[in-house]
């Protein structure tokens, strides 16, 4: 697939007197995992939310496969499958059950609904699970039931807003294999956000780092590795790490934290994944 998926020009979004995003400019190519990185509070996840349509901003600031999101939301929508950091699994229905409620949201014609849900489900591995309560799943299950819901509208573009916030490594590697499959399977564009270096470095395409509101860089991991303006400490190889400190600091400013709600959110999830 070729094109751009997401085309985001000059975004500005401000809370109050805030400007939560000051003039962010990037694209998606259609079929890559483009990762977005920076401190809580950088805008990351309000500059999702203006693409997956949840926040308003005028006409020509983002297009989503050609469609503005301003004028088009819901010719956006319908491209779109979207996790966010929060928690949105019901835990008193079934999985199935839970993937069956996205696709009425989702507009699934009720024919295709059915084999949809079975083969999201099947999609992430949950199929011989998708008749449990959801409250007897394990955190890595709740994130790929999470991961079903948001794929049982065969979107060409999956949004993920820390995907894998409060799991342990063998759970991590677990969604991350089956992000993998889906797209070798239908070529999907992902768009994510992760405070792991090591999952942005192994599983992204390109990368762009935000801080304060702006893009500070953006190209290929091994780019912005090999291109970090001051060398690594002790003479080793410069990693991402190196690069997130040296554009967005040491994460522990003030400036830094994110707001109290974001704080609270983000614990209130890890430890319900945990």
């Amino acid at each position: 697939m070729t094109g751009s998926a997401i085309d985001c020009t000059g975004l500005v979004y401000r809370f109050g007197d805030t400007r939560a995003v000051d003039g962010v400019d990037f694209s998606v190519t259609s079929g890559e995992v483009f990762g977005l990185l920076g401190p809580n509070g950088a805008g990351k996840t309000t500059t999702i939310r203006v693409i997956t349509t949840l926040l308003p901003v005028p006409a020509g600031m983002i297009r989503v496969f050609g469609h503005d999101v301003a004028r088009d939301r819901m010719a956006v929508r319908r491209l779109l499958g979207y996790v966010p950091q929060q928690l949105s699994a019901d835990a008193a229905l079934t999985g199935r059950e839970n993937v069956v409620l996205f696709a009425r949201v989702y507009d699934v014609p009720r024919r295709e609904r059915g084999p949809r849900v079975a083969q999201a489900l099947d999609a992430v591995g949950l199929g011989d699970a998708a008749d449990r309560m959801a409250g007897t799943y394990s955190g890595g299950m709740i994130r790929r039931l999470e991961l079903a819901q948001a794929l049982v509208s065969s979107p060409r573009l999956l949004i993920l807003d820390e995907p894998t916030i409060g799991l342990d490594p063998i759970a991590r590697t677990s969604v991350w294999e089956r992000l993998d499959d889906v797209r070798a399977a239908t070529g999907m564009t992902v768009m994510v956000t992760t405070h792991s270096m090591d999952e942005a470095d192994r599983h992204c395409d390109r990368l762009a780092l935000m801080h304060q509101g702006r893009i500070r860089a953006m190209g290929t991991p091994e780019a912005l590795k090999s291109g970090l303006p001051r060398p690594a400490p002790a003479g080793r190889p410069a990693t991402l790490e190196d690069v997130f400190r040296h554009y967005a600091g040491s994460g522990l400013d003030d400036d830094n934290g994110g707001e109290f709600r974001d704080v609270r959110s983000t614990r209130r999830t890890a430890s319900r994944l945990g």
